[in-house]
């Protein structure tokens, strides 16, 4: 299994990234892929993410109505559009995977780390003020 993250830079407060997943070594349709970040001094937080199989959607509150998360499963790749972005959202940030079944009785719990089984590198986005 590997996902690849990429996209990650630095921009200024206001403007906009394209965040890129690449996955492979697995079935791509029986995954959830999430995206994560972590800020320094801080633990790791769910900022989003997606069912494969039949699309559905999670957010963060702190991203909601900024950030956009989509797939194309034709490329098994996983995309994490971030408009608006705020100094507070600079962090590493990584995406994981994790079969379908470990959320299915509790999708709530998509944002936590622990539910996920495969992680990729992380892409740094810096927002200056």
């Amino acid at each position: 299994v590997q996902l690849q993250a990429s996209g990650g830079g630095l921009v200024q407060a206001g403007g906009s990234l394209r965040l890129s997943c690449a996955a492979s070594g697995f079935i791509f349709d029986d995954y959830v892929i999430g995206w994560f970040r972590q800020a320094p001094g801080k633990d790791r937080e769910g900022v989003s993410c997606i069912s494969i199989r039949d699309g559905r959607t999670y957010y963060a509150d702190s991203v909601e109505g900024r950030f956009t998360i989509s797939s194309d499963n034709a490329k098994n790749m996983v995309y994490l559009q971030m408009n608006s972005l705020e100094p507070e959202d600079t962090a590493v940030y990584s995406c994981a995977a994790t079969p379908s079944l470990t959320l299915r009785f509790n999708p709530n719990a998509w944002h936590l780390p622990k539910k996920f089984r495969y992680w990729g590198q992380g892409t740094q986005v810096t927002v200056s003020s």
